[in-house]
């Protein structure tokens, strides 16, 4: 039945072994599974999920592998938000985020592969006591308004930026993660929910939900751009703000308090974090036009920022990998689902479901949302996608005469495709 699915040229050859081995190619191809990686070491717990390094075995690149337990997610009824996150992180890819390369499941777990970064993210390095600068500073704003600006581009609020979900690559550059709360919203929506970290949300959210008005959009995502930067220069946040404050009490403080600039710090710098700042979402800078155009990043090459050419100011250790060893320790020895005996565990556990009659199961419930989840997750590759894109490219394109020309030219701007139009020219948006 499957055989039929495959397209006709997988049996054009004369060859009928040669036909064979393409038909299995194909199938090893577009399929991913657990198997077609390598665990390398545990590095720690996300929002909801577990995460370690991992190596495709055929083209060893290394990724980073987060895992989600089923039958946790629907306890903790956590379903809607993978699904979520899923579908928004399968639709975007770009050089400042976290991109998805292949998402699949099995019978215990539903697992995201995505670009692996090893330089921590910007909480650690609060934590480690880092004095960012800021030079530093301000490339981390070019290349989050870069990131903010995509998103805008794909109708996506984030609603999460923080130092926790910013992490470095081994140079230095930054990039978003983590959109499990991240929402999409059309041309006139606006979002209404309650949703973020509290200490890092705008002040429209909080009046959104209290007096259920019209709802907020894009720039609160600037708003916790702002708080971040702050917080990365001064090693605290502009607002004493904590997640067991009531939301009645943050709105009374946004229109009383106001926030205290370092005088250490450069007139153009203060200036655009007040604008970022500012409590009124419409006249706040909430779009790459309105960076581009502040006096302390006038003159930044943003074509430059996009090929990651500007050398960061803080380079993380390569000697001290990021990594918790305490939950390598539990997911490797006291973990009572350990990662690295699934292949035994779940060739046991398809013995024992054969020989028992499904009419026995001891949540009927349960089960059927396990198989809600077997039908409706999405599996991806992105691996599969480009190299489709670019056999499809390489099927209508030009003469041979020109062909050598036009593939120099995309060479040339490839890199750049995925920051947007912005990076042609400083004034662009």
């Amino acid at each position: 039945m499957l055989f039929a699915c495959l397209p006709t040229f997988f049996f054009s050859t004369s060859s009928l072994q040669e036909s064979i081995y393409k038909s299995k190619f194909f199938f090893l191809y577009l399929v991913v599974t657990f198997d077609h990686f390598q665990i390398l070491r545990a590095i720690g717990k996300g929002s909801f999920g577990k995460v370690c390094i991992v190596q495709k075995r055929d083209t060893e690149k290394m990724y980073a592998m987060k895992y989600m337990n089923k039958q946790q997610c629907i306890e903790r009824d956590e379903v809607r938000n993978v699904f979520r996150e899923l579908e928004i992180l399968q639709e975007i890819e770009h050089v400042f985020l976290v991109n998805l390369w292949y998402s699949f499941q099995d019978e215990e777990d539903m697992f995201m592969v995505v670009d692996l970064l090893l330089g921590g993210d910007l909480r650690y390095h609060l934590q480690q006591n880092v004095q960012f600068t800021e030079e530093t500073v301000r490339l981390y704003l070019c290349e989050m308004a870069l990131a903010l600006d995509y998103l805008r581009s794909q109708h996506i609020i984030h609603r999460d930026v923080k130092p926790d979900n910013i992490l470095l690559d081994e140079q230095g550059h930054a990039h978003l993660t983590d959109f499990n709360i991240a929402t999409i919203i059309r041309d006139g929506e606006r979002a209404t929910a309650l949703a973020g970290t509290k200490p890092y949300m705008a002040p429209e959210i909080f009046h959104s939900f209290l007096s259920g008005g019209t709802g907020y959009s894009f720039e609160v995502d600037w708003w916790s751009l702002g708080i971040m930067a702050y917080e990365l220069l001064r090693g605290w946040r502009p607002y004493d703000i904590h997640s067991n404050n009531p939301v009645e009490s943050l709105v009374q403080l946004f229109s009383t308090v106001s926030v205290q600039y370092s005088s250490t710090w450069s007139k153009e710098m203060v200036a655009l974090l007040r604008k970022l700042l500012t409590v009124n979402p419409e006249h706040r800078f909430s779009c790459l036009a309105d960076i581009q155009t502040s006096a302390y990043l006038s003159a930044v090459p943003w074509g430059d920022v996009c090929q990651k050419r500007l050398e960061p100011g803080f380079v993380p250790n390569k000697g001290r990998l990021h990594c918790d060893p305490t939950f390598e320790l539990e997911e490797m020895i006291l973990e009572s689902r350990p990662l690295h005996k699934k292949k035994k565990r779940l060739a046991k556990n398809k013995s024992r479901d054969n020989s028992k009659d499904s009419s026995q199961s001891e949540n009927d419930y349960l089960q059927e949302c396990l198989e809600a989840i077997q039908q409706d997750f999405v599996i991806f590759n992105r691996e599969k996608l480009k190299k489709s894109q670019e056999q499809t490219s390489e099927s209508v394109s030009a003469p041979e005469t020109t062909a050598e020309a036009e593939t120099e030219a995309e060479a040339e701007t490839s890199n750049l495709t995925m920051c947007s139009s912005v990076c042609s020219s400083a004034g662009s948006s």
